[in-house]
């Protein structure tokens, strides 16, 4: 967290949020004349037929919605609102920012009120919401569990097998240019640091983690390494491209074939629906390869949580709607429905909103249901407090090793490397 992103002054360390007793009493929920009332800061779609059906139901805490920006967006306002003493009462909050803003007691801890929220999530996202400790800092929301994308009409054609493990994977890329010069079996992208950290969640990377009064930073640990390692050779030996996504090119590269796979999460559906709009019906998903046969684990890509701030006088009634939001059978499935999301809650990966597959991929009727059992083995994983420092020394250190040729560790290395000295400038201890 870097005060440009509106970070207090004097930034305090996350051991001493996690510290700190919830001495905030919960009784202001009580006791006052007329319905609670409650803020919310959220930039999801439709959110605001979700926030109506609770207000339908719930006349005793009534919740005015406040339309915001997604991403550092809202973390800069969230902060600055803090600095201000005028946060709202919840606010949607990404799994990687919430470290920031523990760090910087814009979120309370409400672990005393969440109840068994826990037992409707995997336990690899609800480790998102905990930061590895006894405390809770949200609830979550929505998931991204990463999952094969793969042309099956393509892997027929050149006589293909969905790789089971990132070994298959790579002979799998080299089969194919050996069949063919004018495809890949995928591609490895600088440009998407988010994408990269779920491979290595995968592989059991744990970049940070809070260690007594301090923090232990591991982003060039050994699985991490793995996986930059397992990327670099395939792209020095020219048998995946080395294109970013999202660009033009990579559109082109899905619409015609060119790219046969795309390792991505949840939400990779819409993202081939609006890009690649000719391939409908020609795609099939598949867990990730493994990294060790037999084994069943996935990361995650993306997701948020719902958050209470430490300065909401109205902490029990902000975690019952909350908690409401997020599990409550009505409630996700309006999600699902109206906002578009892949929710965090289990039982509503496979309800009534997600009976049927994607309209892209109406050839795979088993989609949901795979999707919820790979969604289950997603790995935990703890954010830290500076991710933006991370992904744009991951974008600008493996922009260059492809540029320069030079080994993908060296980025890796880069990585850890800045995202130390960031959090030392910036007062944190770090344990060595």
């Amino acid at each position: 967290m870097r005060r440009s992103l509106g970070a207090k002054t004097v930034v305090t360390t996350l051991a001493a949020g996690l510290a700190a007793s919830m001495l905030a009493a919960c009784g202001a929920d009580s006791g006052d004349d007329g319905p609670v009332e409650l803020t919310f800061w959220s930039w999801a779609p439709n959110i605001e037929k979700v926030v109506d059906a609770w207000n339908a139901d719930h006349p005793e805490i009534q919740v005015t919605l406040s339309k915001q920006a997604g991403g550092g967006d809202i973390v800069t306002k969230l902060l600055t609102a803090n600095q201000a003493g005028n946060p709202p009462d919840l606010a949607q909050v990404e799994y990687q920012s919430l470290p920031t803003l523990v760090s910087n007691d814009v979120l309370a801890d409400i672990a005393e009120l969440a109840g068994d929220a826990q037992s409707a999530f995997a336990d690899g996202v609800w480790q998102q919401v905990t930061l590895g400790t006894d405390a809770v800092y949200a609830i979550p929301q929505d998931a991204g569990p990463m999952m094969l994308y793969y042309r099956a009409d393509l892997f027929e054609q050149f006589g293909l097998t969905v790789p089971a493990t990132w070994d298959e994977f790579a002979r799998t890329a080299r089969d194919l240019r050996t069949r063919t010069t004018d495809h890949y079996l995928a591609t490895f992208s600088a440009n998407d640091p988010g994408w990269f950290a779920g491979l290595a969640q995968q592989a059991g990377a744990a970049w940070w983690a809070i260690d007594g009064e301090a923090w232990r930073v591991s982003v060039d640990d050994a699985a991490t390494r793995q996986v930059a390692e397992f990327w670099g050779g395939l792209v020095d030996e020219d048998v995946v491209d080395d294109q970013p996504m999202y660009t033009p090119e990579w559109n082109q590269a899905l619409n015609d074939g060119t790219l046969l796979a795309w390792p991505s999460a949840i939400w990779g559906p819409g993202v081939l629906a609006g890009n690649a709009a000719d391939t409908e019906g020609l795609w099939e998903m598949a867990p990730l390869p493994q990294w060790t046969e037999g084994a069943d684990v996935t990361g995650n890509w993306g997701g948020s949580s719902t958050g209470v701030t430490e300065a909401s006088p109205h902490r029990e009634a902000a975690v019952e709607f909350a908690t409401w939001m997020n599990t409550d059978p009505a409630a996700t499935e309006l999600l699902v429905r109206e906002s578009a999301i892949y929710p965090a809650a289990r039982d509503a990966q496979t309800g009534p909103a997600l009976a049927d597959p994607p309209a892209f991929f109406a050839n795979q009727p088993d989609f949901y249901p795979l999707a919820q059992e790979i969604a289950d083995t997603a790995a935990g994983f703890t954010w830290g407090p500076n991710v933006n420092v991370t992904y744009q020394t991951y974008m600008d250190s493996f922009a260059a090793a492809i540029t320069d040729g030079t080994p993908f560790v060296d980025a890796v290395a880069a990585m850890q490397t800045a995202t130390v000295d960031d959090m030392r400038d910036n007062g944190f201890t770090i344990a060595e």
